[in-house]
């Protein structure tokens, strides 16, 4: 009998520092050499035999609904992405967790990982040769975590999917609501809550060749991924600038997101060797001193 019962997808974030495209869609929506992240995912899984998927969603919510109908997937809702991290997103479906896989709805995967059997818990892993500020991992003898360290060298590092047996999920839920009623607790990852219990929540690292697992945490990122964005960086805003700066949108680089009181408000970027920023309020391009 397959251990692979369902799959949870996160997907409610604000992607931040994908700005501006994530302003005007969800970084899950993007198209990524002919596919949309997301839709690739979710393939990948069904293609492995799992049909039982579940999407969190939150920010703009709307854009996800296709999905139900072309994939038959189950849509919930976190009504607290805004206010709060993943570990928001992982309360909303605790009732699901069973043997299920825990997916990022950004991940790129170039092959699919979801066919194998997993027998154990685990959280992927790439291997980082030399310096890196991921969140690197230790194992005992027996491949178990031991700990994580953020930033390190020739380690394997977090990164992509993980797995939870119903076993770990029996242990994990309890951890999880409690937990979630602590103070402070809105701004964690439920990786950070893994971490403080790691005698508890036993996971090994599963170890995956290098390339296999794609994650873009910046448009330069999937740029040198995808070509193509290089020249059509499918945002309107961007289009825009290119238009009033005259200037080619490959030009248009360096892309820092700001936010006022928590809420994104623009973004500063480099275009002509000179510094600007963006107003998503009001459409304003306005130079910034360069010193």
């Amino acid at each position: 009998m397959s251990r692979k019962e369902n799959a949870i997808i996160l997907a409610a974030g604000f992607s931040s520092r994908f700005a501006p495209l994530s302003y005007e869609k969800p970084k899950a929506l993007l198209e990524v050499k002919g596919e949309v992240l997301i839709e690739r995912q979710i393939r990948q899984l069904i293609e492995a035999g799992i049909q039982d998927i579940t999407l969190v969603v939150g920010y703009k919510k709307e854009m996800f609904q296709y999905l139900e109908k072309k994939f038959q997937v189950q849509i919930v809702e976190n009504r607290e992405y805004a206010v709060k991290n993943n570990l928001s997103s992982m309360y909303a479906v605790k009732d699901r967790l069973r043997d299920t896989y825990i997916c990022s709805a950004d991940n790129y995967f170039t092959s699919n990982v979801f066919c194998e059997e997993p027998m154990e818990a685990y959280y992927s892993a790439e291997y980082a040769k030399g310096s890196t500020e991921e969140w690197c991992m230790e194992e005992d003898g027996d491949g178990f975590i031991s700990g994580v360290t953020i930033g390190g060298s020739d380690a394997w590092y977090m990164i992509g999917h993980a797995f939870f047996t119903e076993d770990f999920s029996k242990r994990f839920i309890p951890i999880l609501e409690e937990t979630y009623a602590m103070p402070g607790s809105e701004t964690m990852l439920w990786e950070h809550m893994y971490l403080k219990h790691l005698q508890k929540l036993k996971m090994k690292i599963k170890k995956f060749p290098q390339g296999i697992i794609k994650e873009f945490d910046s448009l330069s990122e999937l740029k040198d991924f995808d070509k193509s964005y290089a020249l059509d960086s499918r945002s309107s805003i961007l289009k825009d600038i290119s238009r009033r700066l005259l200037c080619e949108e490959a030009e248009i680089d360096v892309i820092s997101p700001v936010s006022v009181q928590g809420m994104a408000h623009g973004f500063i970027f480099k275009a002509n060797e000179k510094k600007y920023e963006y107003s998503y309020e009001n459409h304003e391009i306005r130079g910034v001193d360069n010193e």
